[in-house]
């Protein structure tokens, strides 16, 4: 079926990206395949990462299709275009069901992006990983590629406000190389490999970041082992941990 909301939805996104005159930094992107099925594995900093880890694979002319929670798909403005642009709902209490779904559209020659963190790591580094991601590439025979986003958190992240008017920021997206499923017969063994790679690509993406923090005021973007003020892996878990009721007296 022709694609009619598709291309669109990149039209007005490259806009915005002029508009704002952001400063985008891709590499790797010719590691995404030209052709065939792949899962696209992306870090978590911002809700705007599907845009950006989207746009890592436009110079190979692919359009990935990103598994979102279905509450998006419910929501009378985004549902319309999610659909549209056949992104996948991921429902937790039929997980079997969004699974299939993404398989099947694998095998189909589709890519498939995921964020096996699941939630936004408000430390700015890789949490533990779900390992769906790669048994996923593993039941399709499909490459597993890491994908590291950096920048993004400055425009929109958990927990501050919204700053979409932003402009000359630095956006960076590192596409890393292939993994191969075959070579991992274990699933949380390649998606301890994943892990590894993805840290490193992150890390690599903030040590080479071309901005730093204004001020004190200005450091929550940066994670606490360089220096920001962002909170630590364990004040981030603290945090995401769902708050406990207290017992009626």
């Amino acid at each position: 079926m022709p694609e009619l909301v598709y291309p669109p939805v990149i039209t007005a996104a490259k806009t915005m990206f002029r508009v704002l005159d952001l400063r985008l930094k891709v590499e790797g992107s010719h590691h995404v395949p030209r052709t065939g099925g792949a899962v696209l594995a992306s870090n978590h900093v911002s809700y705007l990462d599907f845009i950006f880890c989207g746009f890592g694979a436009h110079p190979s002319r692919r359009l990935v299709r990103f598994m979102a929670k279905h509450e998006v798909f419910a929501h009378k403005i985004s549902g319309p275009l999610m659909r549209g642009m056949k992104h996948i709902p991921v429902n937790r209490r039929a997980g079997a069901a969004s699974y299939n779904a993404a398989v099947d559209a694998l095998r189909g020659g589709e890519v498939v992006g995921v964020f096996p963190e699941a939630t936004i790591s408000r430390s700015f580094t890789v949490k533990d990983l779900k390992n769906g991601a790669a048994r996923m590439a593993q039941d399709a025979g499909v490459p597993l590629l890491p994908v590291a986003l950096w920048g993004t958190q400055r425009l929109w992240t958990k927990g501050r406000p919204r700053t979409l008017t932003r402009r000359h920021t630095p956006v960076t997206i590192l596409v890393g190389e292939p993994i191969d499923p075959a070579a991992f017969p274990d699933a949380n063994e390649m998606s301890a490999e994943l892990k590894a790679r993805l840290t490193a690509l992150v890390d690599r993406a903030q040590r080479e970041y071309p901005d730093s923090p204004a001020g004190p005021d200005d450091a929550w973007w940066q994670p606490a082992h360089l220096g920001g003020t962002a909170p630590t892996p364990e004040e981030a878990a603290a945090l995401d941990r769902p708050a406990r009721r207290t017992p009626a007296a």
